[in-house]
């Protein structure tokens, strides 16, 4: 179940690493922003990774998983849909959040297939600065620096004080 608040919602299309989706349900659960995977996973829900990095924090998410990208963008219309990769020009924090938006992320190392970047859902490209000749920056960070942006802008609804 979403948070009255709705931060924002956070999708990866096809994680491999189970430890990052670990993470970005902890992320759920401490921003309440629904957490979306698009299969297939590289891991079992089960894994003991996932459980690890999630710590005991999974029943306090809201995590979604979707068998195709476009379930996932027919679950989320008509949500605003922000792609985030290294090849964007529009920085992440020039972007005006709206409480709706889609996060998407792509999976390590390869970041999101053209397809997915171009697709009729998709509103824009953004990037998180890095220094130069670097690859990329972890996924499950990547989603925290995002949606704590967002959730700044948004005036930190639904959080303690």
């Amino acid at each position: 179940m979403a948070a009255w608040w709705a931060v924002v919602h956070v999708m990866f299309f096809e994680p491999r690493i189970p430890s990052n989706t670990g993470n970005a349900i902890r992320l759920s659960a401490v921003t309440g922003c629904v957490l979306h995977l698009v299969e297939p996973l590289g891991f079992d829900l089960t894994d003991a990774k996932l459980r690890r990095s999630g710590l005991d924090y999974h029943d306090l998410a809201d995590l979604r998983c979707h068998t195709t990208f476009d379930a996932a963008m027919a679950a989320v219309a008509p949500s605003r849909v922000l792609a985030f990769t290294t090849q964007a020009t529009t920085c992440f924090a020039d972007v005006t959040y709206r409480p709706d938006d889609v996060l998407l992320f792509g999976p390590e190392p390869d970041g999101l297939p053209r397809w997915v970047k171009t697709h009729s859902a998709v509103d824009r490209e953004v990037r998180i600065p890095m220094l130069p000749a670097r690859r990329s920056l972890n996924l499950a960070n990547c989603a925290a620096i995002a949606v704590y942006e967002a959730w700044r802008q948004c005036g930190y609804a639904g959080a303690m004080s």
